[in-house]
């Protein structure tokens, strides 16, 4: 499971590093909501790695430098493998959404829920570089694969 895990890390990152590389190409058409979505989910794998370690959380919708944005998804990919080797992925952990509500989930619930969360929103990405005349890329796993 633990190998399984850190293949799809390594795939969400290398997606997330290469829409941030296109974004960066085409910062003077990208607009506003594109930049929102990216920060909000290289921020959301931040999030869920920070309650899992019981660390600072960044905000969920918070705007970072586009130059930093690379630094946060490689600094996000180093820390979920750590967590993925060195955590018992069945633990049970609490804590409090951004609205304060209160849940528990495992480890790797928590961990999935980033990986999906990254290529729900990619997607989302995509639809809006292709509106603003840029075209998206192919980040199906299977193409990761190939």
């Amino acid at each position: 499971m633990n190998e399984k895990l850190i293949d799809l890390f390594e795939y969400t990152h290398h997606f997330n590093r290469e829409i941030i590389k296109l974004i960066k190409e085409h910062i003077s058409e990208v607009d506003d909501k594109t930049l929102a979505l990216i920060n909000h989910t290289i921020n959301a794998q931040q999030i869920w790695n920070a309650r899992i370690l019981g660390e600072q959380a960044f905000e969920v919708w918070q705007i970072n430098q586009t130059d930093d944005l690379q630094e946060i998804n490689h600094k996000n990919f180093l820390t979920s493998i750590q967590i993925v080797q060195n955590f018992n992925l069945e633990n049970r952990i609490g804590y409090q959404n951004s609205k304060g509500t209160k849940f528990e989930n495992s480890i790797f619930e928590m961990l999935f829920h980033a990986i999906n969360h990254s290529t729900y929103h990619r997607g989302q990405i995509n639809s809006l570089l292709k509106q603003n005349g840029i075209e998206p890329l192919l980040t199906d796993y299977i193409f990761y694969k190939r």
